[in-house]
């Protein structure tokens, strides 16, 4: 298929030097044909097994070529003989076959097998006709319903032909069972390496897009050797057997040759187990006799049991029909997706396997693709559809780094996205005259900390005055982490005679010490104290320390650095109008966890001109659910939450000598493009609503981007350096940009990499323009959202993501961790929600210490040194500079 010309509303940049490179998009060609659909009964978890005995027993269906994506739809070449045709389908349960039954038993009872089995009636059922035509249209921007139907169509086809080939599907993801390409990353789970292939309507044409992927699987095998390295045990005496209740449900396990699916495990060991055995005697009446599970296969079957006697057993019947067999008889089946909660080492081990260089993540593309054989699938060739063997190529540029405006009114240029502050001081340098180190670690030097913090922060221009030091006494750490920070917190009160501008905590633990969410919620929301939390290595350097400080500065209201062209007010559009950036996501829980509510997060600039600085609002909402739903609140109660949006607004007039702003720039994280219309209708008629609450007469202007991590187009140097390079240098260099070929045929998108790649293969975050009031050029545009990477206060580095959205991630991640119990606040409307649901938990409010104070606007920066300095104990500070060692970012999202 030619590439479509850019329709008019498609803008392109031109700033940058050129750049050739690989993506991992195939050009498609299309033969234009057309193609049917139909749908079969809601039968998800079993359509393909159902689909698979229609098949079987029926020829109609047998020669139909079709594909079928495991629901409601099944597509087809040709016209059904008629608009609807039905087929029963018996399909046996795979538990009715009961293990406790003799062979003569089981002949006798041959004939009531059937009425166990489910009767399913299949209806092919003619719909509508989808003309392939339709992705033609698309790529001149004629989007429509057959466009997103014709390209469901295509990637049903390649869900079949990996079906067909016995892969696991996960989405549009495909993994074949093969001990190669699977890594153990502990707790008797794997690592599965697989590919992703979709197709994509761009602006080059029809693309397949290919790339390598990964899922977790439960290691197949002994039941039993599972459940040991699930937790951690070496006997089965030491199995905690309620949480092995909750690990097994629903799994599929093989007992001599059959499937079955684990219901439960027996209130009883299987020595103690008892059922009614039914057995046929001499005269062939049929007589029954109770017995335990333990008998009947030692002395029944002559089966030895080794170390099941005095264990549950694997109970695979219903509630009022139970089926119980013997764990060590008992394997898992292969290819079973583990969906709980990775641990903190599983994800670092899985992070460490999936992990690819540049070159070696382009070369297992190019083999998925050639071992995927698309181009011998019936179906695609029956439709015109032919994939080139090839990755295409396409063009980039490479922006130039903006530059930074430190301590001194010295400047610096970062190269390949990085910098230091050897030699250089902070911008806004902190004094900090009441401070304390608490120390909850019994291996940690205080005074070599000590000295090293005072040292690099002389440095730096802060001035830290001697801290007052509190050690937990040894006795206490044992006790639980609310009576461990009660405690800590009772001795610091009646030892500090006045309110601590910083309490530095030091956790025994990185990232998973379970005292941080107590300590984080003590100090936000009950004492009103800013708090950083380290867990020192055992070798510190300068290095080490200058980055705890950056984020210590920049939580008591200190600066680390500007960009020079916000400085000198040249960033268009932004400088010369007040501007309102914001910054949004939503952070949800675990999958395991359907209770813990989702919490939503906007950062929001301040103190306009500048765009360095940002404070967070945070809310809970029903788990699970993208949109945010309190952007807006039109309550008449000035004691009632009026929203996140009439927040940011007050804070923004407040810290922006009294002005509204005319422009607002909002970024959304998150979001899927089947999402954007929700986008529009829902959260940005929210924020305009909020807006004309705020002031009737005011309509200021919008520009709403959305930010997109997770997607699977990635770029390679066409011509990359030898494999022993410095990973920076084989990954695209930062500030490469690509808008034209692999973006949308019509809608104003592209592609930046803004980090410096020196892990694995560089991600490039993926920016749409959906509404765009402002006006900015294709440029203007660009270089603005690439500045925004350079302006993250805890980094010393260009961040992936535009700073305020990765504060919002911050700030919703920092906050998920406070623990939402008993005592959490809830909504106004306590007891039960209008839909019957309980309430969701409510955050508890911050203290009124962390509330933002009134700060002087400085609008001559190069002279900004001579303001007096306001001590910020902003909500920002608290929630967008959070503690490194502590967050664990998910990998398709970190930037």
């Amino acid at each position: 298929m030619e590439a479509s010309k850019p329709t008019a509303g498609k803008r392109f940049g031109s700033r940058g030097g050129k750049i050739q490179l690989f993506t991992n998009h195939c050009v498609v060609t299309v033969d234009m044909t057309y193609d049917k659909s139909g749908h079969p009964v809601d039968v998800k978890d079993l359509g393909r097994k159902v689909l698979d005995q229609v098949c079987k027993k029926h020829a109609v269906v047998r020669n139909l070529r079709f594909a079928y994506d495991g629901e409601k739809s099944l597509f087809t070449l040709v016209s059904l003989s008629t608009d609807s045709i039905s087929f029963p389908v018996d399909l046996e349960e795979p538990s009715s076959r009961r293990p406790d039954q003799s062979p003569s038993e089981r002949d006798a009872k041959r004939i009531k097998r059937q009425s166990r089995s489910k009767t399913i009636n299949v209806v092919l059922k003619y719909v509508a006709k989808i003309p392939m035509k339709a992705i033609a249209d698309g790529l001149r921007g004629l989007e429509s319903e057959n466009y997103q139907e014709a390209l469901k169509v295509l990637d049903t086809v390649l869900r079949q032909h990996s079906a067909n080939r016995n892969c696991l599907l996960v989405r549009q993801s495909f993994f074949h069972d093969d001990v190669r390409n699977s890594a153990d990353i502990g707790g008797g789970v794997r690592a599965l390496r697989g590919f992703h292939s979709s197709f994509r309507v761009t602006h080059g044409g029809l693309s397949l897009n290919i790339d390598t992927s990964a899922t977790m699987i439960l290691e197949a095998g002994s039941v039993m050797n599972f459940l040991l390295k699930n937790q951690n045990v070496k006997h089965e005496s030491e199995i905690d057997w309620e949480k092995a209740k909750t690990m097994l449900k629903n799994l599929r396990i093989q007992v001599n040759g059959m499937e079955f699916k684990i219901t439960g495990l027996s209130e009883n060991t299987c020595r103690n187990q008892k059922f009614l055995l039914r057995q046929k005697n001499g005269n062939g009446e049929v007589q029954e006799s109770e017995t335990t599970v333990y008998e009947y296969h030692t002395r029944n079957k002559m089966i030895i049991l080794n170390s099941s006697a005095d264990i549950p057993c694997i109970d695979v019947g219903k509630s009022e029909r139970p089926c119980f067999f013997p764990i060590e008889l008992c394997e898992l089946v292969s290819l079973q997706r583990y969906t709980k909660a990775l641990t903190i080492k599983q994800r670092a081990r899985l992070v460490d396997e999936t992990r690819q260089k540049p070159q070696d993540k382009k070369a297992a593309i190019e083999h998925s693709l050639r071992s995927s054989r698309y181009n011998d699938e019936y179906m695609l060739r029956s439709c015109g559809i032919t994939i080139q063997p090839n990755l295409s190529k396409v063009e980039g540029r490479i922006l130039q780094p903006p530059v930074l405006l430190v301590g001194n009114d010295q400047n610096i240029i970062p190269y390949n996205g990085r910098w230091n502050f050897n030699n250089k001081r902070l911008r806004i340098p902190m004094t900090i005259e009441h401070w304390a180190i608490v120390n909850f670690s019994s291996g940690c030097k205080i005074s070599q900390l000590v000295e090293f913090i005072k040292n690099n922060a002389r440095d730096k221009g802060m001035i830290l005055h001697a801290p007052v030091i509190f050690e937990e006494e040894s006795h206490f750490r044992r006790e639980p982490a609310q009576v461990r920070v009660g405690q800590m917190y009772t001795h610091i009160k009646a030892t500090l005679p006045q309110h601590p501008q910083l309490l530095l905590c030091i956790l025994p633990e990185r990232k998973n010490s379970d005292l941080y969410g107590p300590w984080k919620r003590r100090c936000l929301a009950v004492e009103g104290v800013s708090t950083q939390c380290i867990a020192p290595p055992k070798n510190m350097n300068n290095q080490y320390i200058t980055n705890v400080l950056l984020k210590i500065n920049a939580k008591i209201g200190g600066v680390n650095s500007f960009l020079s062209v916000e400085s000198s007010e040249k960033i268009p559009h932004v400088c010369t109008v007040p501007t309102l950036i914001l910054g949004m996501d939503v952070s949800h829980g675990s999958t395991a966890r359907a209770d813990v509510p989702s919490i939503a997060a906007v950062a929001s600039s301040r103190c306009w001109p500048q765009i360095t600085r940002y404070r967070a609002a945070v809310r809970t909402q029903s788990s699970r659910v993208e949109m945010i739903k309190s952007l807006c609140e039109p309550v008449s109660d000035s004691t009632q939450d009026k929203g996140i949006i009439r927040e940011v607004l007050e804070d923004f007039v407040v810290s922006s000598n009294s002005l509204k702003p005319q422009h607002i720039i909002i970024f959304r994280d998150g979001v899927s493009e089947s999402q954007f219309n929700q986008l529009l209708n829902i959260e940005l008629s929210q924020i305009i609503e909020a807006c004309k609450l705020f002031d009737e007469k005011w309509e200021p202007k919008f520009t709403l981007i959305v930010a997109q991590k997770n997607h699977h187009t990635r770029f390679f140097r066409a011509n990359p350096p030898p494999p022993n390079a410095p990973l920076v240098q084989q990954n695209v260099p930062p500030g490469t940009i690509i808008d034209e070929n692999v973006c949308h045929p019509s809608n104003s998108d592209f592609y930046l990499c803004a980090q410096a790649g020196i892990i694995g293969t560089s991600r490039p975050t993926h920016y749409h323009v959906l509404r765009d009031d402002i006006e900015f050029t294709a440029d203007e545009m660009q270089e603005l959202v690439h500045s925004l990477c350079y302006t993250c206060q805890r980094s010393t580095s260009s961040v992936s993501l535009v700073a305020p959205v990765w504060y919002a991630h911050l700030a919703a991640a920092q906050m998920a961790q406070f623990k939402f119990d008993e005592h959490t606040e809830t909504s106004s409307n306590a007891g039960v929600t209008s839909a019957g649901a309980p309430p969701i938990p409510q955050l508890p409010r911050l203290h009124n210490q962390c509330e933002a104070k009134k700060v002087k606007l400085c609008k001559n920066f190069g002279r900004e040194r001579n303001h007096e300095k306001t001590e910020e104990m902003a909500l920002h500070h608290q929630l967008v500079v959070a503690e490194e060692e502590k967050f664990y970012v998910p990998k398709s999202r970190a930037p």
